[in-house]
């Protein structure tokens, strides 16, 4: 919990640095061109074959792995656990640094172009910094999943939680707390990993020096977390393929 608290704090020292969204390097682009952004850290290769699965990571500055190379960041990772299986799976890096859960919303349509069987929806702390109204946050990710799921009426959502510091203020930290689990509980296809820097938030080897992007180290973890909810979703996929 202290460590979670560190980090809270260290949020407030870079707000306005995230929350304009700057470091774009690795951001996949809102509109089509899909073909050129970096941010798809599955291998380019495996767009042109016929998955057995697709996973959609809709996220913004830690999916897209600002500060650390795109085969570092935990949606490469994810590929390489799936590849170490020998699953014909596709993972697909949607990332965009200074993402918020409206610019993901705009996005969503453009994504879902390619099948998703697992949309791992990786939003909100940016909307956070930016003290946007949780409800607002709430009904985009809403949004967002009921997109997902009314194309895609066979997908499942991996929700990851954030949090925001408290200089925000009580209520709105209270608030903004409740969006994740109060739209988790809305759905039967929707799975929340609850904080997803938890087990990482506040190490000086797991997080960079602004306190917030994790570092290689803590991508694996990441992974790892993240990892745990989707592989039994993705056998449970591939269970249903018929022989």
């Amino acid at each position: 919990m202290s460590s979670v608290r560190i980090y809270l704090f260290l949020l407030v020292g870079v707000l306005g640095l995230v929350a304009c969204g700057q470091d774009r390097s690795t951001s996949a682009p809102a509109t089509s061109s899909a073909d050129t952004t970096e941010s798809t850290t599955a291998s380019d290769a495996a767009d042109t074959t016929d998955a057995e699965a697709r996973v959609l990571v809709l996220g913004n500055s830690i999916a897209a792995g600002s500060g650390v190379s795109s085969q570092e960041a935990f949606p490469a990772l994810l590929q390489r656990e799936v590849d170490s299986l020998g699953w014909n799976v596709q993972v697909q890096n949607a990332g965009v640094s200074g993402e918020t859960t409206a610019g993901g919303l705009q996005r969503i349509g453009w994504v879902l172009q390619r099948p998703v069987d697992v949309l791992v929806l990786e939003l909100g702390g940016n909307d956070g910094l930016r003290g946007i109204d949780p409800g607002v946050t709430r009904e985009n990710l809403r949004s967002i999943i009921d997109t997902t799921l009314s194309t895609y009426p066979e997908a499942h959502v991996l929700l990851t939680g954030m949090q925001v510091p408290p200089n925000l203020g009580q209520e709105y930290v209270r608030q903004f707390r409740q969006v994740y689990p109060t739209i988790a509980e809305a759905y039967d296809r929707v799975t929340l990993i609850p904080f997803i820097l938890n087990d990482i938030a506040g190490s000086d080897s797991l997080m960079q020096d602004d306190g917030i992007h994790p570092t290689a180290a803590g991508h694996r973890i990441i992974a790892d977390e993240v990892w745990g909810d989707l592989q039994p979703l993705l056998e449970t996929r591939r269970s249903q393929d018929p022989v």
